[in-house]
């Protein structure tokens, strides 16, 4: 080995890319990529806010949903504003009814959390400082631990003081300041002491929800829509499985605010109740709590009939308690599978494009100089590049979906013109003497380089734009392109100047 090339291999700036490269191949050997949904396929669902909303609400709207999905442990997921009152959200890698149903659960889930007792709300979900990992036991039982904050739990403590037995209420998006149209059953149902715990002598649910939730229930007698209007008197309307639909379009003729909840097969008058409500408990206050000392941990606890559902209820109570409120109520409006069989033929066809553009780089660069020691180079480096950035991808798991791929694609194009700018500043003075091409060579480098930093400059700048001010697949596009270009400046195109000095400029 000549002294040269013993120096060009010791040189930082090749054992920097060497580094790279291994690092960037052992990262995709042991971390396989991931892929967005219009390759790995995922669900697509469209929800609608209650009503019209300004930006600055639909921005809480997004940033919530986020964070709650996040929570869920989903990965690549894209909530996107449409408008004033549309919100798209595309989840990658779900491809059964029940993980987008759960899905589904968790848009709708408005997360209005209210800690009641003897008609007093207490807390809410600010409230809420600290929530614990939910648990399940054999009996399919689950429990969801959490912490309130000191004024709550201080409120709370006065309340409860010399009150065992009596229910505490807990209520997860409850129909507040609505009128409740139910059936005889369900009415005698809230009115009776079935939801008083131990404590026979505390207020009834009728009474409690009435005081702490402006929540009046009515029984159904065949009322007409505008006696109902007139009954709400401003409020909301919740028809319990009672009227029908001609009830409903009625009540919406008349500019009511009105929604039909149906009883699921099977469920029975107090579990129909619960979920009506949105009612977690009652829970019979210990007697270690009604000391009148103040107690932040505590926690909400169910019961299913199986694991599978005793999970999924479990997780959507943590998710929201965990992730906070939305600031509007969403409603899914739509839902659309996304097959991952049409994303293998996106890869294949993006492994072809990407052959190709290496094999082109490499005839159109060839032609250009008619050398083999530029043209090898130069579509060499462009393949290092894409090793390195696809690395990176599989190291923090971004999710490859297709403007992410056309982002590479970009940053690469890019490579190549500053890689073109380097090898002719070196060719230009391939006539001079030795003695002058080793004292120039770093001047010309460094004017290549002012010009491929200003080009990166404003590449990032342009892409910056994207990712602060746009949503969805631009943001996946300008990720891949910013990494791109900083790999470039940094890593790529510091070493093929190396290696062009050693085949052009000393030469």
């Amino acid at each position: 080995m000549n002294r040269r090339l013993k120096k060009l291999l010791l040189n930082w700036r090749i054992i920097l890319l060497i580094i790279f490269l291994v690092g960037s191949l052992t990262t995709l050997y042991f971390r396989p990529l991931t892929y967005g949904i219009d390759i790995a396929g995922g669900v697509a669902i469209v929800a609608e806010t209650q009503h019209p909303v300004d930006s600055q609400t639909m921005q809480l709207v997004v940033d919530s949903l986020q964070r709650r999905l996040n929570t869920l442990g989903l990965r690549d997921i894209q909530v996107e504003a449409q408008g004033n009152q549309i919100v798209l959200v595309k989840v990658a890698n779900v491809s059964t009814p029940e993980a987008a149903n759960q899905i589904k659960q968790i848009i709708e889930s408005q997360g209005v959390f209210y800690m009641e007792f003897d008609g007093v709300i207490f807390g809410t979900g600010k409230d809420i400082v600290y929530v614990g990992l939910y648990q399940i036991k054999p009996d399919n039982s689950w429990s969801v631990p959490f912490r309130i904050s000191k004024a709550a739990a201080e409120k709370f403590a006065k309340l409860a003081k010399g009150k065992p037995g009596w229910p505490v209420d807990m209520f997860l998006d409850p129909p507040a300041n609505s009128l409740l149209v139910v059936p005889k059953s369900i009415y005698d149902l809230m009115n009776s002491t079935q939801f008083n715990a131990d404590a026979p002598n505390a207020p009834v649910l009728l009474w409690r929800i009435h005081r702490a939730l402006n929540i009046t229930a009515v029984i159904y007698t065949n009322q007409s829509a505008a006696e109902l209007k007139e009954l709400a008197n401003g409020k909301q309307v919740v028809l319990v499985d009672v009227g029908g639909e001609n009830l409903v379009n009625a009540l919406k003729k008349l500019g009511v605010s009105v929604t039909y909840v149906a009883r699921p097969q099977g469920v029975s008058d107090y579990q129909f109740v619960k979920q009506v409500l949105g009612l977690y408990g009652p829970y019979s206050l210990g007697q270690e709590l009604a000391n009148g000392q103040p107690q932040q941990d505590v926690q909400i606890s169910g019961q299913a009939p199986d694991r599978l559902t005793a999970e999924e209820e479990a997780k959507t109570v943590y998710t929201v308690l965990k992730s906070g409120s939305l600031p509007v109520k969403l409603n899914v409006i739509g839902m659309q599978f996304i097959s991952p069989k049409l994303g293998e033929n996106f890869k294949q066809q993006a492994l072809l494009a990407g052959l190709g553009a290496l094999i082109m780089v490499f005839i159109l660069v060839y032609l250009h100089y008619r050398n083999l020691k530029i043209a090898i180079p130069v579509a060499s480096t462009s393949l290092f590049e894409v090793i390195i950035i696809l690395g990176f991808a599989a190291l923090i798991r971004w999710n490859l979906d297709l403007p992410s791929i056309a982002g590479i694609v970009a940053a690469i194009g890019t490579g190549v013109d500053q890689q073109i700018v380097i090898t002719d500043e070196l060719l230009g003075g391939e006539r001079s003497s030795r003695i002058t091409r080793r004292g120039s060579s770093l001047r010309r480098i460094g004017r290549a380089f002012f010009i491929i930093f200003a080009s990166a400059a404003t590449t990032i700048a342009a892409m910056s734009f994207l990712l602060v001010y746009f949503v969805g697949t631009l943001k996946g596009f300008a990720v891949t392109t910013i990494i791109g270009v900083l790999i470039g400046i940094f890593i790529t195109r510091p070493a093929y100047a190396e290696i062009a000095k050693y085949l052009i400029g000393e030469e």
